[in-house]
């Protein structure tokens, strides 16, 4: 059934509204690449590789395969510039069966997860400006252990603020898309500029001496480097879940592709010019990081200098090299803009996510109301639905156990939708590809081993297998629950 094929039951007619232009496309990527990633996760990557260079290095081959993979899509959704993005891609290339896998997948963990670690990192920096706003002051706790990792279940102060900004989210956005864009638009404005500050800052005003002595200086930057061996690059693909997180979502305006003007040339650029601009302000936020603060300090420092990256305050790396240029004032003022910016990132995951579900319902794969346009032109229902399933997230996880989750099963995607790119290049050679990926075959097959690879080893890795293992089993059983519910549609229709 195609998506443009009416639900059944539903009584709207309504198409989505053509709102999208390439400016908002490209604030879309941008906006829902930037989140708090960024601002935290150069800690963890830190603990995990021990060196300047490799924490680099993570970020730079993070940029290369998210670039390659905006090449890759474009002529995806120039052909298919449909509500659904990656659901409608799969669905093209391997069937329906591939397309429900990778909608329910979205729903149970990519999407919803990654707006819920979005939201955990907003209650994070709001705890920076409000400190009675933090992880240990609950309200309801106990603790699952799931073999190994121990789920923190419940509710903190720092949850509560995160369930309130993934509501008045999915309100602005019931509003209608051009609220929705508004929205995003200003609020990616506002965080790249405090991006491309505190990169200016730490390059031009913070730069410090030891810092820059520790980190670069005497064979420092590739200090206490193993060899080379398969252990290493293990430990280098898992190092690679906090940039990866950091940098998904890069493909938002697919989604919603319904609503972006003139998409078979809008939609290939904004996915390039977005993931190209982002990836050159998070190399030299990192450069950033490590002129003002050195990247080893300990835990129980007594300065910020004397913690470094590795032991910022909660990971708050960020909010440590304002704090350092400018004292107190300065991490309250990073932390704001991190507020901001966290706001803006789930906006745009939020406004897209809900896409995708109301392609499946269209197709008979989710709630048929999923599939019925408001009276603004959205998906009510779909984002209701989302909103719900993502709060019950935020209660069950850290922001690291939750990105954890997303990425391997994000990674599994991304490397079938390219092999799919390549299935539909023999299948239909004829039909029209407003635009052709840059580097066909070489650049999209270099992709698809870079995803599959981290994917690998996510799930041989010890701190990451118990997740990536958890992400493969909810993949799976999405083929059980594909067939009970269209044998389920099915009887219903009496067919």
């Amino acid at each position: 059934m195609s998506d443009q094929q009416h639900a059944k039951g539903s009584h709207h007619h309504s198409e989505f509204v053509k709102a999208l232009t390439l400016t908002d496309a490209t604030m879309l990527v941008a906006g829902s690449m930037i989140g708090s990633g960024i601002f935290i996760v150069s800690a963890d990557i830190s603990r995990t590789l021990g060196s300047p260079g490799w924490l680099l290095l993570a970020w730079v081959v993070t940029g290369i395969v998210t670039v390659l993979g905006a090449l890759a899509f474009g002529e995806l959704a120039a052909m298919y510039p449909r509500a659904g993005g990656m659901y409608v891609f799969l669905r093209e290339s391997m069937g329906p069966l591939m397309g429900f896998l990778y909608g329910w997948t979205l729903f149970i963990v990519i999407q919803t997860g990654t707006i819920a670690a979005v939201a955990v990192g907003f209650g994070k920096f709001l705890g920076v400006l409000f400190p009675s706003v933090t992880a240990d002051r609950w309200l309801l706790a106990f603790d699952i252990d799931t073999g190994g990792t121990v789920l923190e279940f419940g509710l903190s102060w720092q949850r509560v603020a995160a369930l309130i900004s993934i509501w008045a989210l999915t309100w602005v956005n019931l509003r209608g898309v051009k609220e929705g864009k508004w929205v995003q638009t200003v609020l990616t404005f506002i965080k790249t500029a405090a991006l491309i500050i505190l990169i200016l800052l730490g390059l031009l005003v913070g730069r410090n001496a030891e810092a820059i002595a520790a980190n670069f200086s005497g064979g420092n930057f590739f200090a206490g480097t193993p060899d080379l061996g398969a252990l290493f690059v293990v430990t280098f693909g898992s190092a690679l879940v906090g940039s990866l997180f950091s940098a998904d979502s890069w493909h938002a305006p697919t989604f919603a592709a319904a609503e972006v003007q003139n998409p078979a040339r809008n939609l290939p650029r904004a996915l390039l010019i977005g993931t190209v601009m982002v990836t050159a302000l998070y190399v030299l936020a990192n450069v950033s990081y490590l002129v003002v603060l050195p990247l080893h300090g300990a835990a129980d420092g007594a300065t910020i200098l004397a913690r470094g990256i590795d032991h910022a305050t909660q990971d708050r790396v960020a909010t440590a090299v304002m704090e350092s240029v400018f004292g107190p004032s300065g991490a309250l003022i990073m932390a704001g803009a991190i507020v901001i910016s966290t706001l803006g990132c789930n906006n745009g995951l939020i406004l897209s996510g809900a896409r995708v579900y109301y392609a499946m319902a269209r197709d008979g794969s989710f709630f048929a109301r999923a599939g019925v346009l408001s009276q603004h032109g959205v998906p009510a229902f779909a984002l209701v639905v989302q909103s719900l399933w993502t709060s019950l997230l935020c209660l069950t996880g850290t922001y690291n156990q939750l990105l954890d989750y997303v990425i391997f099963a994000a990674l599994i995607f991304y490397a079938l939708t390219t092999v799919g790119l390549f299935l539909l290049r023999r299948q239909r050679p004829d039909e029209p590809r407003p635009y052709r990926a840059v580097g066909y075959p070489v650049l999209p097959a270099l992709y698809v081993l870079a995803a599959a690879g981290v994917a690998v080893t996510l799930l041989v890795a010890a701190k990451t297998r118990v997740q990536a293992l958890s992400g493969l089993v909810i993949v799976l059983l999405g083929v059980p629950v594909y067939f009970w519910w269209h044998r389920g549609a099915a009887r219903r229709l009496g067919t």
